[in-house]
C-alpha cells in the first residue's frame, strides 16, 4: 500500500512538471509569434561590432557573436577553475586551522569566516575592485612580479585588474564556507585517531593529512559540491567590475540583437552543462573515495 501511494505522488509530480514545462514553451511561442521575430539563430554568424577587454583567444569586433560569446565562455572557465583550486586551497587550510590545537591559528581562521560570511559578495568583488586593486601602487617584487593599478604581471602573464579581483572575491568568500565544511567533517572524524596518530609521534600535520582528512573526505565532498556550483554561479557577478565573462558578453550581444530569448537559453545551456560536468566529476570522486574507504577497512 506505501510503495503504490508513493508511486501515485511521484507520477502526480512528474505530470505536473510536465505540464509546467508545456506552459512555459506554448506561452514563449505565443509571444515569439505576436512580436514577429521567431526563433531564430542567425545572428549569431554576423559580426559583433563590441570590443572585449579581455581575451583568452585573439578576438575583433568584427567577428561574429558566436566567437564572441566562445571567448567569453572561455574567459569564464578561466576563473572558475582557478577559483576551484585556490578556493580549495584555501579552504581546506582555514579548516584545518580551525581544529588546531593553536590559539592564534584558531582565532584567525574563526575571525576570516565569521567576517566574510557576513558579507555580500558582491561588495566583497567591489571592494576588490575599487579598494585593494584600483589603489594598488607601481610595484616590482625581483623582477618576478610586478603589481599595478592596471593589473599584476606574474612571469610574463598579464593578469587583470578585473580579473584578480573577480578571482580574488571569488576564493575569499568561497573559501569561508569550505573552511566550515572541511571543519565539520573533521570533527566528524572520532578523537580516537587523533589519539592514535599522536601516540605514534607523528605531528599535527602529517596526522591530518595522512589520517584525518582522508576518513573525513566522504563527510566533506557532498557539501564541497554545492560550493564548487555556486562559485561557477557566483561568477556571474563579475559583470559588476567589468570582466568579460560569459554572462557580461550575452547581455551585451541581448541588448544588441534583441534575441533576448535565444540569449538566455545559450547562457543557461551553458551553465548547466558546466553544473553538469562539475557534480558528475565531485560524484565520480565521492564514488572513489567510498570506494577507497571501504576496502581500507
Amino acid at each position: 500500500m506505501f510503495r503504490q501511494g508513493r508511486f501515485w505522488v511521484q507520477l502526480c509530480v512528474v505530470v505536473a512538471l510536465i505540464a509546467f514545462a508545456g506552459l512555459l514553451i506554448n506561452n514563449i511561442t505565443v509571444n515569439l509569434i505576436r512580436t514577429g521575430l521567431g526563433l531564430d539563430f542567425g545572428w549569431l554568424w554576423r559580426p559583433a561590432g563590441f570590443a572585449l577587454a579581455e581575451t583568452a583567444l585573439p578576438y575583433a569586433p568584427t567577428d561574429s557573436y558566436a566567437w564572441a560569446l566562445t571567448v567569453g565562455w572561455l574567459n569564464s572557465l578561466k576563473v572558475i577553475l582557478m577559483g576551484l583550486l585556490l578556493a580549495t586551497t584555501l579552504g581546506v587550510a582555514a579548516g584545518a586551522a580551525r581544529s588546531s590545537r593553536n590559539r592564534l591559528l584558531r582565532s584567525l581562521s574563526g575571525g576570516y569566516v565569521a567576517l566574510i560570511r557576513q558579507v555580500p559578495l558582491l561588495l566583497q568583488l567591489l571592494f576588490w575592485y575599487f579598494v585593494a586593486f584600483l589603489g594598488l601602487p607601481d610595484t616590482p617584487v625581483g623582477g618576478l612580479i610586478h603589481f599595478s593599478n592596471q593589473g599584476i604581471r606574474l612571469l610574463g602573464l598579464n593578469l587583470s585588474v578585473e580579473f584578480c579581483s573577480v578571482l580574488t572575491g571569488l576564493v575569499v568568500f568561497t573559501g569561508a564556507s569550505i573552511a566550515e565544511i572541511v571543519r565539520g567533517g573533521i570533527n566528524a572524524v572520532s578523537r580516537g585517531q587523533w589519539e592514535a596518530f599522536r601516540s605514534l609521534g607523528l605531528s599535527e600535520g602529517l596526522g591530518l593529512r595522512r589520517i584525518v582528512l582522508p576518513q573525513a573526505l566522504p563527510a566533506i565532498l557532498p557539501a564541497l559540491t554545492s560550493q564548487y556550483l555556486n562559485l561557477a554561479k557566483n561568477s556571474t557577478l563579475a559583470i559588476a567590475v567589468g570582466y568579460a565573462d560569459l554572462y557580461a558578453v550575452s547581455d551585451t550581444t541581448i541588448t544588441q540583437t534583441g534575441r533576448a530569448i535565444e540569449g538566455f537559453l545559450l547562457l543557461l545551456l551553458s551553465f548547466l552543462l558546466l553544473n553538469l560536468i562539475l557534480s558528475g566529476g565531485m560524484a565520480l570522486m565521492n564514488r572513489v573515495v567510498l570506494g577507497r574507504l571501504q576496502r581500507s577497512r
